[in-house]
């Protein structure tokens, strides 16, 4: 790997600490992300000729935080800002990671909760967070979130302009301003560990550092707000999901299918941490998610699944929270309970929701059904036609694999 190709690689894993930690100085969550932002710049033209430091995020974050510090300066008096900071800010960088794995620096949760603030609408909250915390792209939370790409650059740069006009503080808040903001953070890390979970772009399936951030910051909640149904449920999805990581790729990084994945080879011990969380969990949408997950992990085999179950967690989830998506995943599960032709209906009854016009896991799900009821040219046009939709390298390659092995093709 080059040295700009390993600059890019620690700024995309520790952005999110250094925006958060250069944000309690600064108290403005763009000024911060513009800050982070220099010191890659900084990065970029020193590391190649001083070499790639023995702590890089460490190096990054100090960097980020001098020029914080220097801001301030500049702004108000340099013995009232050092006050509110800390003296020994500028001359004690932090660690690169947190000493204990399970735990999130504060200032980490801090951001989560700025930029979910209801000063923002919804979109804006998730799309920032994304952003800052997930270090997604404008163009993978357009993906994630099934939204137009600019539409998302708006958002974001309105939210952070938003959040300074009004001066929100950088705290996670207490008491009913903490339960107000919980759906939206809650939503943000789930998508932030789907983003991970299943890359929308680029040449990997997944992203790990993602899924660790993410899972780190649902415990962090969890343990925040113990009284909380859905924080566990998060918890306990993001434990079973996180468990079967290790088991969905190949040694070159090929997708494994669930079905043929080696079960002996999910972490038991995050199974472990699901079943806890589970049991404090309640029966709202990610408790259910959580549940459905469970089914898999309880199911030492493939054919031992309880599909029938599943389907009817996702017939309950639905009703809590009308998708087109989470109608589609009840079709794949009603497949396998009651059969391809029982599930077909379904999936084509989707075919007109605008939501699902270029997801790729749309005629993905139906040529598998057409592949199962023996149509395999139907089935092939629907595999290629999902890997023309798809913007991920592995996910396409699968796709079309599928396509190529279905019988009728002419020499």
């Amino acid at each position: 790997m080059t040295t700009a190709g390993a600059v890019e690689t620690v700024f995309r894993m520790e952005s999110a600490r250094i925006i958060a930690g250069v944000t309690r100085i600064v108290r403005d969550v763009g000024i911060a992300e513009e800050l982070a932002q220099d010191a890659l710049v900084a990065a970029l033209e020193q590391w190649p000729a001083s070499g790639i430091p023995e702590r890089p995020g460490a190096w990054l974050m100090a960097t980020a935080r001098h020029r914080a510090v220097d801001l301030v300066r500049r702004r108000e008096t340099y013995a009232r800002k050092l006050a509110e900071v800390g003296r020994a800010l500028e001359d004690v960088p932090p660690p690169a990671e947190p000493a204990d794995p399970d735990d999130i620096d504060d200032d980490l949760l801090r951001l989560v909760f700025t930029a979910c603030h209801p000063v923002l609408s919804t979109d804006a909250r998730i799309a920032l967070t994304l952003r800052l915390v997930g270090g997604l792209t404008t163009q993978e939370i357009a993906r994630a979130h099934l939204a137009p790409e600019p539409t998302v650059a708006q958002r974001v740069v309105r939210a952070k302009r938003t959040l300074a006009k009004a001066g929100v503080p950088f705290e996670v808040p207490y008491g009913a301003d903490r339960a107000e903001r919980l759906a939206s953070v809650l939503e943000v890390i789930y998508l932030i560990f789907n983003e991970g979970y299943a890359a929308t772009a680029g040449d990997d399936l997944l992203r790990p550092a993602l899924c660790e951030d993410a899972l780190r910051l649902a415990r962090q909640l969890a343990a925040l707000m113990p009284q909380e149904p859905e924080a566990h449920g998060l918890a306990a999805l993001l434990e079973f999901q996180a468990s079967r990581t290790a088991t969905r790729t190949g040694p070159d990084g090929e997708p494994v299918l669930l079905a043929d994945q080696n079960r002996a080879r999910w972490n038991r011990l995050l199974i472990r941490r699901g079943v806890e969380a589970l049991q404090r969990a309640g029966s709202g949408p990610y408790s259910l998610q959580a549940a459905i997950a469970g089914c898999h992990a309880a199911a030492v085999r493939y054919e031992d699944t309880d599909w029938a179950a599943i389907a009817t967690l996702y017939g309950r989830l639905v009703l809590l929270v009308p998708s087109p998506v989470v109608e589609l995943n009840r079709a794949v599960a009603v497949s396998m309970a009651d059969g391809p032709a029982a599930a077909l209906p379904l999936v084509d009854a989707l075919a007109g929701e605008p939501a699902l016009r270029s997801y790729h896991l749309l005629p993905s799900v139906r040529g598998d059904l057409l592949e199962r009821l023996g149509r395999a040219a139907e089935a092939r046009a629907e595999f290629e036609r999902a890997a023309s939709l798809t913007r991920n390298t592995r996910e396409r390659e699968l796709l079309l694999g599928r396509a190529a092995a279905l019988p009728g093709l002419s020499p």
